[in-house]
This record gives structure tokens, C-alpha cells and sequence, in this order.
């Protein structure tokens, strides 16, 4: 704390420090004196427990960081992280609100930039990824868009594996089309030249999936971090499904990390959200004239230029809260956070089940007679298997594709004589649920163009809860007699 900031504490909190003598003359009492100083001595030592306190979260496991990092309260305040639901926040000076909006200082000024119950939370991810700080937002789509745009503009391009969630492919291929941004798309398929062949001068970014949703491919980090490290641009993995329990993309050579939080993390279907995670690594300074954006002064900031004020390491995550944040308006509110805590808090415990229970319900249905081919990268003998067992030995989350046999009516059947499972268009919570994208999602499709969109019309995404084992695949062998 500076002295003026001491000044300003002591204007907020202590009455009547000015004592007169004379006409024209003050002096300030000893127990002005006394106590401002023990209450500087008081933030400082608060301060550096709490420093302390979150150098140590770095030496417990996962599983103790989902419960213990983030918010850790002082001597006599709230236990669980209070819900700090406010749109603003109120200073003592106008030297200090100054300083927050010249990013000389710390603090909370507006809630469509940061809070502090989100703030916490952000903590807690970025430690469970191993990053340098992470930014909440209001979904997993608006996350990645945060991402992309934070370094990339009209004229450039990104590289995208095609094997992505179906609504980043939209995102992608058709609104960052009209913002001027060109999307090429690679297959895992292709040779290490032909990937290469899509990169140029105005790439931004290798993009990727960890588990693709819903195909069910396993990014090879090895292969793809090179790739993009070759090149000079960042390598950008969304972890949604794995979540950090079962992957740390960063120890992989990932850059930036996105998630949709509305999934594993939360792990209750309360609370749509979405988080991009800075891992600190990629070297923004080495090339400033291809990365502008975060070298040169920002004129919104009076100047400043990111990577020599706040360093490579949170250089990308501070522009792209206090630029595009601030002006896009698509942070997670107080509320939100608090819940998303609480699904945290229980990630691992929740993550190993879904793994051992989907792992399970594979090698049933794998058996069946009604069953045609099962997609699940933990189960042996599966084409991913080789990749999982190298980067998620722990369980490859809780989400199965299988075709049943006899196509669309035959999956619509089996779906409609589920009594546990629900019919939802969501995965990845704790209650199992289906979907059977040709009827639904793709419904519009005839068999043979679903075919040819690599969608078989028997198709069904299950995703696989927490339920007790037995229960899963009782109901699932009910309805598979009526399919």
C-alpha cells in the first residue's frame, strides 16, 4: 500500500484524526497515529498470509485445489465464498478509480469487466489448469469467441480441426466469416505438409479439441503443439470435456485453454458458462510486429502496451478482459460463479464416476447383439485408444456414441423406452441423458446425407451419469428389448 493509499484508508475508516491547535494549526493525535499504522500493519500481514496461503495451494493434489484454491477467507469472514452481487463498487478518492482505469492497480470497478466472487472462481480454474489467469464468461461459445478475437481480425485466419463441436463449426465457418475472418479446416487425417499448406502470414491460432464433441477424437498434443509452434502461433484447446481432472492440456504444449463450463464443471445443468485460461508460455514479444494487438500501445489505455507492462505470461488474458470484456459485455455474472463453485468443488469426485460408468455401459453395449459399433476412447480396441491411454490415463469422461441397429426408428425407440436416462439436448451432467441427432439436431437431414455427414441415422450420444452402474444398464437393456 502506498502512503496516498494509506491516506484514503484513513480517511474511510478512522473518525477524527485532527486534533486543532490555534487558529491555522492541526496535529494529528497519537491514536490517529497508533492506529492507522496498526491497521497498515493488519492489511499487510492479511496480505501476505494470503499470498502464502496460495503459494502452498500449489503443493496439494487436484483434488484438493477443486475444494481449497480460489477464495480463502481471513480471520472472521464467510467461509464458503460470499456472492458479492453488486455492479459496482465504491472508492474513497478519485486518484484511486484513476489508477484502475490506467491498470496501475488492482480492484473492482464495474462488474461487466470483473467481480469478486467471479474473481475467486477464475483463481481456482486458472490453478487447476496451471495457467497464469483465466477469464469467465457468460457461455463456452462466447469463450472461444474471446479467444480468437483477442488476437485475430478482418484479413486474417485461424486453422481448426474439423472435429469440434457442432456449433463452434457455425461459429467458425459462418459468423467469423462475416467478421471478415476465414477459417480453414484440418482433419487429423491429413499429412503434417497438407495441415502446413493451410497456415500463412495472417495465421492466428491452431484450434483443437481435447475429446471432440460429439465425434470422439483424441487431439494428439504432441503432434499439433509442434505444428503450431512451427509456425509461430498459439495452440488453443477447448478441454471441456476432460476438464482438468483428466487433462492439463498446458503439460501438453496448449497455449490457451477454453472451456464451456456449463458441463462437467458445473455438473448440474444450472448454469450456461464458459472460461478461457492464459497458460503464460507463448511468446508474444518474439515476433511483435505479428502480434500488434499486445505490443503495440493500446489507444483505449492510454497507451499501454500489454506484453511490456504486464509480461508474456498474462499479457493475452489482461487484453482480453479490460479490451474486449469491457467493450463485448459477455462476463459471468456473481451469481453464476458462486454456483459453478459449488459444481467444482465435487469435479473429482464426479469425473472419476462418470469415467468408471461410462467405461461400463461401453463394454455392455459393445456386446450386444442389438448394438452395431460403439465410439468410446477408454474402451479398448477403440481407434482412439492409443491416444487416450497417452493423454488422459485416468478416464476419457463420461460421454458414448453407439448405432443401433435397424437406424432412425430403431434409436428412436430405444430413446422412448428409457425410464432412467432423459431425452435432453445437453450432456456431461451428473443425470444420464440421450440424444439421437437424426431425429433431432439433424432431423432435417435424409439417411444418405447423414451419412455422408458422417452422422449414421442409428446413432445415439450417450451421456453417461452418475447414477449407480447397475441402475444405467438396467434401464438401458429394457429399452434396447423395445428398439
Amino acid at each position: 500500500m502506498q502512503p496516498s493509499a494509506a491516506s484514503s484508508f484513513a480517511r474511510c475508516f478512522l473518525i477524527d484524526p485532527i486534533l486543532p491547535l490555534g487558529e491555522g494549526f492541526f496535529i494529528l493525535s497519537i491514536e490517529f497515529y497508533f492506529s492507522l499504522w496498526y491497521n497498515y500493519y493488519e492489511l499487510l500481514l492479511f496480505a501476505h498470509k494470503k499470498r502464502e496461503s496460495e503459494e502452498k495451494m500449489s503443493d496439494f493434489k487436484i483434488e484438493t485445489k477443486c475444494i481449497q484454491s480460489g477464495y480463502n477467507p481471513g480471520n472472521g469472514e464467510p467461509r464458503v465464498l460470499p456472492i458479492y452481487q453488486s455492479t459496482t463498487y465504491k472508492y474513497c478518492s478519485s486518484e484511486e478509480v484513476g489508477d484502475l482505469f490506467d491498470l496501475k492497480a488492482d480492484g473492482h470497478m464495474y462488474s461487466r469487466i470483473s467481480n469478486p466472487t467471479v474473481a475467486e472462481v477464475e483463481k481456482k480454474i486458472t490453478d487447476l489448469e496451471g495457467g497464469t489467469g483465466a477469464i469467465l464468461t457468460s457461455s463456452g461459445m462466447s469463450a472461444i469467441l474471446l479467444a480468437v478475437l483477442n488476437i485475430t481480425k478482418a484479413g486474417q485466419n485461424i486453422v481448426s480441426l474439423s472435429a469440434i463441436y457442432g456449433g463452434t463449426v457455425n461459429l467458425f465457418a459462418v459468423t467469423l466469416k462475416r467478421f471478415g475472418i476465414d477459417v480453414r479446416f484440418a482433419t487429423s487425417a491429413m499429412s503434417d505438409e497438407e495441415i502446413e499448406s493451410l497456415i500463412d502470414e495472417n495465421t492466428r491460432m491452431l484450434f483443437g479439441e481435447t475429446i471432440a464433441n460429439p465425434a470422439l477424437d483424441v487431439l494428439d498434443f504432441d503432434r499439433f503443439a509442434a505444428l503450431a509452434h512451427k509456425n509461430g502461433i498459439p495452440f488453443v484447446v477447448d478441454n471441456t470435456f476432460p476438464t482438468p481432472i483428466l487433462c492439463r492440456p498446458f503439460e501438453h504444449g496448449c497455449d490457451i485453454i477454453v472451456h464451456s463450463t456449463t458441463k462437467y464443471m458445473d455438473g448440474h445443468a444450472t448454469v450456461v458458462g464458459g472460461c478461457v485460461v492464459d497458460g503464460g508460455k507463448f511468446d508474444w514479444s518474439a515476433n511483435p510486429e505479428k502480434w500488434p494487438e499486445l505490443n503495440d500501445p493500446d489507444p483505449s489505455y492510454h497507451g499501454v502496451a500489454y506484453v511490456k507492462q504486464f509480461g508474456n505470461d498474462v499479457a493475452y488474458i489482461t487484453k482480453a478482459r479490460v479490451q474486449l470484456v469491457r467493450d463485448m459485455g459477455i462476463p459471468m455474472t456473481a451469481m453464476s460463479a458462486f454456483l459453478l463453485n459449488l459444481g467444482l468443488e465435487t469435479l473429482h469426485l464426479r469425473m472419476e464416476r462418470h469415467c468408471s460408468n461410462a467405461l461400463a455401459v461401453s463394454k455392455y453395449l459393445s456386446a450386444h447383439e442389438k448394438v452395431e459399433s460403439v465410439s468410446y476412447p477408454g474402451l479398448e480396441g477403440d481407434p482412439q485408444y492409443a491416444l487416450a491411454q497417452k493423454y488422459l490415463p485416468n478416464g476419457c469422461a463420461g460421454v458414448i456414441s453407439f448405432v443401433i441397429k435397424g437406424g432412425r426408428d430403431a434409436a428412436v425407440k430405444f430413446m422412448d423406452s428409457l425410464k432412467l436416462a432423459a431425452i435432453v439436448v445437453h450432456v456431461a451432467d451428473s443425470r444420464t441423458s440421450v440424444l439421437n441427432p437424426a431425429s433431432t439436431t439433424h432431423r432435417q437431414l435424409t439417411d444418405e446425407q447423414l451419412v455422408a455427414a458422417g452422422i449414421p441415422a442409428g446413432l445415439v450420444r450417450l451421456s453417461v451419469g452418475t447414477e449407480h452402474i447397475d441402475d444405467i444398464i438396467a434401464d438401458i437393456e429394457q429399452a434396447l428389448k423395445n428398439a
